[in-house]
């Protein structure tokens, strides 16, 4: 078992890594909870036991049940049972169930302390640390939520195994994304190794930049486009295709900058490509859509915001001209 810190001063927790780490669910729980309400989904089937009075709450499937309506359901449920504030939520599931029932967990009695047991690839490198939580709108994902750290991290690799192939592939997005933020070393380790690496550097990042002010937006590399496609919704893409486009089209747009040269865009081209990933729009992409979408991103404060490679690394690059991101569109077209 692999144990990585996240240091946030009183709100700091340890994230475990490897396989049965959800067996370790009771060892993790807050002081005093009494009672355990596992928010989960009936396709998950993961069972944990958290050694204490505990019901199951279950929500709807994919990103359509990510949103206030899912909230008001469980809150309520919540309430109906007698959850209280000194009590614990437990989200077992990918990244939907975790940024969802992190939320409902932010929101009822202000506040409830919460573990997350990460189900998928995603969930594990991704959603289900740093302590963002959030659901979508009809307009964009992810624009209703708020930061509220778990009070541990499950992470139990084991049950990666029996992830459909094109579950654990979106996964690969998030970690194709993390080679660029001092990942390189990836392909070189075991999958527990793997994925304790891409919680450590998301984990240094969230330590210095809790609430996104400043370096977390790194974190976002590859899904200002990645989102907008999602949300565009008509494309057949989960979560970690749609960031390798974006992660190639980040590249592209970072080249017509001159930010970055040629051989960085194979780079990236290679990484993604061997993770299985597409790497170009679909067919019938709208590209006009897709630049409205990007310019409604919750991070584009100053005009058309990106999180671009360049001769310092990774960084937010703001006021990107739309006829640039027009051509970096264009370059990446099937």
């Amino acid at each position: 078992m692999i144990t990585v810190p996240v240091a946030l001063g009183d709100r700091s927790y340890d994230v475990l890594v490897g396989r049965g780490a959800r067996h370790r669910l009771l060892e993790v729980l807050p002081v005093g909870a009494a009672r355990a309400a596992i928010v989960t989904q009936e396709a998950i089937g993961v069972p944990v036991d958290a050694g204490i009075d505990q019901q199951t709450f279950l929500m709807g499937d994919g990103e359509t049940a990510k949103d206030l309506e899912t909230i008001e359901d469980l809150c309520r449920q919540f309430s109906r049972w007698g959850l209280t504030r000194g009590d614990v939520v437990v989200a077992v599931g990918g990244g939907v169930v975790t940024d969802t029932a992190g939320f409902a967990a932010a929101a009822y009695h202000r506040g409830v302390r919460w573990v997350a047991v990460p189900t998928t690839l995603l969930g594990q490198i991704d959603a289900a640390i740093g302590g963002k939580t959030g659901v979508n709108l009809p307009e964009g994902k992810n624009l209703v939520g708020a930061f509220w750290q778990p009070s541990a991290v499950l992470c139990d690799t084991e049950v990666l195994e029996t992830l459909p192939p094109r579950e654990y592939r979106s996964g690969l997005g998030e970690m194709a994304k993390y080679h660029f933020l001092g990942g390189e070393a990836l392909e070189d380790c075991n999958l527990d190794e793997r994925v304790a690496k891409c919680v450590a550097i998301k984990a240094e990042v969230v330590a210095g930049d809790e609430r996104e002010g400043g370096r977390r937006a790194i974190l976002n590399y590859g899904h200002t486009l990645g989102h907008a496609l999602e949300t565009a919704g008509h494309y057949d893409l989960r979560h970690g295709e749609a960031v390798g486009i974006g992660l190639v089209f980040a590249a592209v747009l970072a080249e017509r900058l001159g930010r970055i040269d040629r051989a960085r865009v194979e780079e990236h081209r290679h990484v993604v490509g061997s993770y299985d990933l597409p790497m170009n729009l679909p067919p019938d992409a709208d590209a006009t859509q897709l630049v409205e979408l990007m310019a409604r991103d919750k991070k584009a404060l100053h005009g058309l915001t990106f999180v671009l490679d360049g001769p310092g690394g990774v960084e937010q690059v703001k006021g990107v001209a739309v006829e640039d991101v027009q051509a970096a569109l264009k370059e990446i077209a099937s």
